[in-house]
C-alpha cells in the first residue's frame, strides 16, 4: 500500500544562482576550448563548484594552483573570476603564456579602487576574509604590506594606522552585507575622514541573494543553500538564513546531500543557490523533495537580474574569426 506523502511548500528564492561575472568566467573557458581545442589551462577553480569544475574538466580544462604547473605551451592559459595578484599576469608574460583574464569586471574594479587609493596617498584597509582568492587577489595589488586587511569589528578597534585621518576602505565583493555594514560603521565612528568607494564594493548578486533570503527565510521550516563550503557568497546566504530565523540553515552541494533525517518535521522549505550554483542543481534538491513530499513550488522574486559582461576582446575576435562565434552587438562596459 502506497504511503501518502505529506505535504510541502516550497519557497524559491530568487534571483538566485549564477551571477554575470560566474556565467562570463564559465563561457571563456568554454569559448577557449571550441577556439582553440583542448587543453586549456585554468589557474585555481574557474568558480568556486565543484560540479562546474567537472564538466569544464570533461571538456578538456585543465586546473592547475600555480602557473609553475603548467608546461610550456601556446595554448591558453585563464585566470579565476576571483581575480589574481599583479604578480601572476606578470608571470604568465615572462612565461610567453597566452593568457586570458576571467576576472569578475566588478572584483576588477575592487582593484582599480586600490590602486586609485593608493596613489593618492590613502593607506588601503580591505574588508574581507583572509585566504580567500578574492582578498589574495586584491591585496596583490599593491606592493606586500600596504594593503590592511580587515576582518571583523574587533579589528577596526585594535587598528593603529601611520595617519588616521588619510584611510580608505573597500571590500571583498562576496560579503555579508549586514556584517560589512557593522565594520563600515565601527571604521567611520574611529575615523570620520574615512574615504570608501563611490559605489558598493559588495556586488549586485551578493546583495539580491542575501536579501532574497531574508526576505523567505522566516517563513521556512528549512533554508536550503546550493553551493560549495569553498564559495564565500554561499557561506553568507547560509548564515544570513540563520540569522533571518529560520531553525536549520543548511549549506549543500547536490542533493544527494541532504540528511533526510536531521529535517524533522517540515512543512516548508527555502531553496536558494549561490552565484556559483548552477540551476540544474536546485532542480535536482527540488526533484529529491518530490520523493518524499508533494510538493508546491512558490517563487518569491525580490530583483531582476540583466547585466552581461563582455567576454576578452583577444578571445570574442578569434573565436568570430574561426566561426565559432557570430559577430553581434557588445555589452555596455561596467561603469
Amino acid at each position: 500500500m502506497n504511503k501518502t506523502r505529506p505535504p510541502l511548500d516550497i519557497l524559491l528564492c530568487a534571483p538566485r544562482g549564477f551571477c554575470a561575472g560566474v556565467d562570463r568566467a564559465i563561457q571563456i573557458v568554454e569559448l577557449a576550448l571550441k577556439t582553440y581545442g583542448a587543453p586549456v589551462y585554468v589557474r585555481h577553480e574557474i568558480v568556486h563548484n565543484k560540479f562546474v569544475v567537472e564538466g569544464l574538466k570533461a571538456k578538456g580544462a585543465i586546473f592547475v594552483e600555480e602557473l609553475d604547473e603548467i608546461p610550456q605551451t601556446s595554448q591558453p592559459v585563464i585566470f579565476s573570476a576571483h581575480g589574481v595578484p599583479k604578480s601572476v599576469p606578470e608571470d604568465a608574460k615572462a612565461k610567453n603564456f597566452f593568457y586570458l583574464d576571467a576576472t569578475c569586471p566588478l572584483v576588477s574594479k575592487v582593484h582599480k579602487e586600490a590602486v586609485l587609493h593608493d596613489r593618492r596617498g590613502h593607506e588601503v584597509l580591505l574588508i574581507g576574509h583572509a585566504g580567500h582568492p578574492e582578498v589574495i587577489g586584491t591585496m596583490g595589488q599593491l606592493a606586500d604590506k600596504v594593503v590592511t586587511l580587515i576582518e571583523t569589528v574587533e579589528d577596526v578597534e585594535s587598528l593603529e594606522p601611520k595617519d588616521p585621518d588619510n584611510l580608505a576602505w573597500i571590500t571583498q565583493t562576496t560579503l555579508s552585507v549586514d556584517d560589512t555594514a557593522d565594520i563600515v560603521a565601527a571604521l567611520q565612528r574611529r575615523f570620520p575622514n574615512i574615504k570608501g568607494p563611490n559605489k558598493d564594493d559588495i556586488c549586485y548578486a551578493t546583495t539580491n541573494r542575501q536579501e532574497a533570503v531574508k526576505r523567505v527565510a522566516p517563513r521556512a521550516d528549512v533554508m536550503i543553500v546550493v553551493g560549495a563550503p569553498n564559495s564565500s557568497n554561499s557561506k553568507r546566504l547560509r548564515e544570513v538564513g540563520e540569522r533571518a530565523g529560520c531553525r536549520q540553515s543548511i549549506l549543500l552541494q547536490r542533493a544527494t546531500d541532504i540528511d533526510w533525517d536531521s529535517l524533522g518535521d517540515i512543512s516548508s522549505v527555502a531553496i536558494t543557490a549561490g552565484a556559483s550554483a548552477p540551476e540544474i542543481l536546485v532542480e535536482e534538491v527540488i526533484d529529491a523533495f518530490s520523493t518524499h513530499y508533494d510538493v508546491t513550488v512558490e517563487v518569491i522574486t525580490i530583483a531582476q537580474e540583466d547585466m552581461v559582461f563582455n567576454i576578452p576582446r583577444e578571445l570574442r575576435e578569434a573565436a568570430i574569426a574561426k566561426g565559432v562565434l557570430e559577430a553581434g552587438p557588445i555589452a555596455e562596459p561596467v561603469k
